[in-house]
Parts: structure tokens; C-alpha cells; sequence
């Protein structure tokens, strides 16, 4: 069977190398074109990009699904396209090329989060279970007929960037046993049923934690947007980075942003009990540990996040 694969980030990765070695013939690879990555700003491949010149592969790169790749797309011949985050909507000129259509791997239990960020909304929601389903792409935003199903228990520590790594190499093998079947005629996808939740792309603007909310709601935002787009404050007017606090129910009384240090360790106030701070990033500084940061302070007390 002649695959096509669409994938960007490094959680497509897996399902590439399942399925070149479930024997599949991956005839070419379309992914996002090279992007400027750290502060010299160089010109860096997708991590799909750079594994399927690793494997050999013909890479098709671009950030739209134009006619001209479009054109592509049907010279390279494929019975069915497999897509993992691929970063663009495909359009149905592109859709009808594979005799078998497109197949989606998505990290949520469609239809809930269809969208850019499915872990991320997850997670920030306090969902206990997510997982990860097969399904027929359409034009619609991940609205198409779900082939395949899987869970996973949302663990009390994950972070975005966790869950989604567990998901990427599970989510592969359901991925490569989806195509199987559509191989040997046996897959049946069935129309999505229940509650449609939206998951938009995070912004900059998600990762800010506001103080004033419950500890419970500030640790499953600042988990959802690790490693990106990362959660943050302010102090005196600065933005400062911060890593997944832990919850201390029963610490002392604190005010909503009110620092405390109890031993080494060091506490912020919310709308219910303290959180305890892991690591920080201040303005212009490396991530360091909360207690060195601390130590850093002349008056740990006066100092207030915003």
C-alpha cells in the first residue's frame, strides 16, 4: 500500500517509523518548510523533514496545500495519506487524490478537542482521561468518522509535553493497525458522537497564571502549557518563566501572587491554599530552582507576583 504521511513536529515522528516498519510504502513525506529555531535564528528542518531524510524519503515541504502541491501529492501515487500534525488544513482537491482519502491520528477522544491543541485544552480542563483516535479527514475541523480508539489515564504530574509523547508512540500503533485494515477492507469508521469541545492553538496569553484562581485550576494550567508556550508572571512589570508548581493544601495563609518561604521551600498564594514553586526563570536570567531564586531576594515576603 502506497502512503503518503503528513507530519511537522516531533510527535509525528513515531508514527512515521511505525509505519515504514509495519512495510508500508511511504512514497513521500509533506511537512512545513524549514523555520528559523534560537536566537541565531537558523534555518532548521521539521523534525518529521529531518527523519525522512534519515529514512530516504521524498519530502514534500510546504506551509499550504496550494495546486501546485497538490500536484505533487498525485505524482507521488499514494493509495491513502496518513496525517499526525501536519499544521494546515488540507483542501478537498487534495483530499480526493487517495483512493482510500486522508487519515488523521488526533490526541484527544473525538469529538472532544478538535482543534490545534488537544493535550494542552485537556489538561488545563482537569480531564482525568484523554486518548487518541483514528479518523477519515474531511474539510470540516476533525468532524470526520472515527476508525480507531484509544485511552489514556491522565497521570497527576503530566505536563503537556509528557502526555503527548506517551500519545505520539500509542497513537503510532493504533495509527499503523488503522491502515492495515483499510488495506485489507476491513476498517469501518462510524460517525463521532458526543459533546463537541473546542482546543484552539495555545497562545502566549494561556500561559499566564492568575493568581487569584483556585490551586487546582493554576496547576493544571501551568502542566497544559508545558513545554509551550510555557507558564508565566509578572514581577514589577517583568515576565517571569515557571515550571508546574505543586499544590500544598493546609500551607499557610497567603494572599493571591503573596510569596512565603517555609524552610527551602517557596510558597505562592492563590484564591484557595498554596502552590509551591519548582523552578523560575526571571527576566533575562537562566531557569533556576525556586530556593536559589529565592535566596537571590532580599525579602522574600515583600515580593508579590502580579
Amino acid at each position: 500500500m502506497k502512503v503518503l504521511f503528513a507530519g511537522t513536529p516531533a510527535v509525528a515522528v513515531p508514527s512515521l517509523d511505525a509505519l515504514v516498519a509495519a512495510g508500508f510504502d511511504v512514497v513521500a513525506v509533506l511537512t512545513r518548510p524549514d523555520a528559523p529555531l534560537g536566537r541565531k535564528r537558523v534555518l532548521t528542518p521539521s523534525p518529521v523533514a529531518a527523519r525522512a531524510a534519515e529514512l530516504g524519503i521524498d519530502i514534500i515541504h510546504a506551509a499550504k496545500v496550494d495546486a501546485a502541491v497538490t500536484e505533487q501529492i498525485a505524482a507521488a501515487g499514494p493509495d491513502a495519506a496518513a496525517i499526525v500534525a501536519y499544521g494546515g488544513l488540507i483542501p478537498r482537491a487534495a483530499l480526493n487524490i487517495p483512493r482510500h482519502g486522508w487519515i488523521n491520528l488526533h490526541f484527544s477522544l473525538l469529538p472532544a478537542w478538535r482543534g490545534a491543541a488537544p493535550v494542552q485544552r485537556s489538561l488545563i480542563a482537569g480531564d482525568d482521561v484523554t486518548g487518541a483516535v483514528t479518523f477519515q479527514l474531511e474539510e470540516g475541523l476533525d468532524t470526520g468518522p472515527v476508525f480507531g480508539t484509544l485511552t489514556e489515564a491522565v497521570r497527576p504530574d503530566d505536563t503537556a509535553g509528557a502526555l503527548l509523547e506517551r500519545l505520539s508512540h500509542s497513537g503510532a500503533v493504533l495509527l499503523t493497525q488503522t491502515l492495515s485494515a483499510v488495506d485489507a477492507g476491513k476498517a469501518a469508521a462510524v460517525p463521532q458522537q458526543g459533546e463537541v469541545s473546542l482546543a484552539p492553538k495555545l497562545t502566549l496569553e494561556d500561559g499566564r497564571l492568575d493568581w487569584t484562581q483556585p490551586a487546582l485550576a493554576i496547576g493544571r494550567r501551568a502542566r497544559g502549557v508545558t513545554p509551550e508556550p510555557g507558564a508565566w508572571t509578572t514581577l514589577d512589570g517583568q515576565r517571569v518563566k515557571l515550571e508546574p508548581v505543586v499544590l500544598r493544601p493546609g500551607g499557610p495563609a497567603l494572599t493571591p501572587g503573596q510569596l512565603a518561604l517555609e524552610g527551602k521551600t517557596v510558597l505562592v498564594g492563590t484564591g484557595s491554599h498554596p502552590v509551591q514553586l519548582t523552578r523560575i526563570q526571571p527576566s533575562g536570567k537562566k531557569m533556576m530552582t525556586a530556593a536559589d531564586w529565592a535566596r537571590g531576594q532580599a525579602t522574600l515576603e515583600s515580593v508579590v507576583f502580579e
